[in-house]
């Protein structure tokens, strides 16, 4: 059984690996959707030389030069169901991918969107034997952060330091080099179910694939769809995806809390289904075309045609109103965002000196959703793409890439994370983090 630290380290070194040769592959495992790209870097500095600890701000130079998406399969609530199928979509996505880029990749960044995703804020502090901070202070300060009881069954996928004390000096980025003589640390430590990171692991080898990184859908959605000032100040980014709609909470540039909601774009369309009587595919192609979820006198007079191909000529023939199907699609957006609301209510949100709400996915499309989200989540709601990236393809630069995109620049530019820092074993105090890092089994 081998320890989450170890296994981390080693693919934060694959990591280093596949940017040295320069190819990187992108694999978002969603619900709805698989999509990969495929990343070039050319002559990238490695995170941390310029920058300091845990940004983002800016590009690498990378470009993607390869991208495909293939409907998801075997995927439900952002979780593998059916792994044969989703083994199968992965395929199809990297290899469309790999065809347009003209090349091999081994290495790939996942992130997926299930797995009920819980935060947890640790403390840590330390005196300096010298006065100035050096790694190893680091460290040990991120070692004698208390560990909370995860419970049986489950993993961390990120351990961030997210702000640094020095003596009277707090929200320090990279308190490195400088001077002190008491250094304190908060982290933000996210938990997800053990089977289901173990599912996506296995997949990704049954694919032939090295897996160099996994994150958070929520977080990748965050820095895709953000921009700086927010991430500083404070936002939340409420991914609308097709199985489950993540939640994700920045400050100080760094993510303090995720969660999610067991709710999304297909349970919209199921709604459809069910109320029409028709299959899920023409349930989505109603919803893409006609949905919204603010009625008009107008939309009394808007007849939808429903053609389906049941072979019953009467049943296949038959029409809506606008009014009738915003009907359906409108309680179910209320339920998402309300639960959204209570999500963010739970984490403190409306603490936060700026209450920025940022909505993305591919189920933030509807129209009127973003007045809807304003009467239901506050005043301040914006709409959110993500950021462009050299090389995407116009098809994938709309909202319901944000995570993906987000995974480019985690790529690039991962956070510092615990398991980052050289922590000698007689350091662990009898409390440390060490006892919660008992993590991917069997895996490595």
């Amino acid at each position: 059984m081998t320890d989450l630290y170890q296994s981390q380290r080693a693919m934060r070194h694959l990591r280093k690996t596949a940017l040295q040769r320069g190819m990187i592959a992108i694999l978002d495992v969603g619900t709805s959707k698989i999509a990969c790209l495929i990343l070039r870097f050319d002559g990238l500095e490695e995170p941390g030389e310029a920058d300091g600890m845990g940004s983002m701000a800016g590009q690498s130079n990378f470009r993607v030069i390869g991208a495909a998406t293939t409907r998801s399969r075997g995927v439900r609530f952002g979780e593998i169901s059916a792994m044969n199928e989703t083994e199968r979509a992965i395929r199809t996505a990297v290899q469309a991918a790999q065809k347009m880029a003209n090349v091999r990749v081994d290495h790939v960044i996942a992130c997926f969107s299930g797995g009920e995703p819980r935060s947890y804020g640790l403390a840590g502090e330390i005196d300096l034997p010298e006065t100035l901070v050096r790694d190893n202070d680091v460290a040990r300060v991120l070692a004698a952060c208390d560990a909370p009881d995860i419970g049986e069954g489950r993993e961390v996928i990120h351990a961030q330091p997210v702000n640094f004390a020095l003596d009277h000096r707090s929200g320090l980025g990279d308190p490195r080099n400088q001077s002190g003589n008491r250094l304190a640390c908060d982290m933000h430590l996210l938990t997800v179910d053990a089977a289901v990171v173990q599912n996506l692991l296995y997949c990704i080898k049954r694919c032939d694939l090295d897996l160099a990184g996994i994150a958070s859908s929520a977080y990748a959605s965050g820095i895709a769809a953000l921009v700086e000032d927010e991430r500083e100040l404070g936002a939340a980014c409420i991914d609308l995806g097709g199985g489950s709609t993540g939640l994700s909470i920045f400050m100080k540039k760094h993510m303090i809390f995720s969660d999610s909601v067991r709710l999304g774009g297909d349970h919209i369309t199921s709604d459809i289904a069910q109320c029409l009587h028709v299959p899920m595919a023409v349930a989505e192609r109603i919803k893409t075309k006609h949905g919204g979820v603010y009625a008009t006198g107008m939309d009394d007079r808007e007849m939808i045609e429903i053609g389906s191909d049941s072979g019953d000529w009467d049943k296949d023939r038959r029409q809506v109103s606008r009014t009738e199907l915003i009907g359906i699609i409108r309680p179910r957006v209320e339920e998402i965002l309300e639960q959204a609301a209570d999500r963010l209510a739970i984490a403190g949100f409306s603490h936060l000196p700026s209450q920025q709400i940022v909505l993305t996915g591919g189920a933030s499309q509807m129209p009127g959703l973003d007045g809807l989200a304003s009467r239901i989540l506050g005043q301040r709601v914006r709409m959110g793409r993500p950021l462009r990236v050299q090389g995407l393809p116009q098809a994938a630069t709309g909202p319901s890439f944000a995570s993906t995109v987000g995974l480019c620049l985690f790529a690039a530019h991962p956070q510092d994370e615990w398991w980052d820092f050289d922590i000698p074993a007689e350091r662990y105090p009898a409390r440390s983090i060490k006892r919660a890092f008992k993590w991917f089994r069997d895996n490595w």
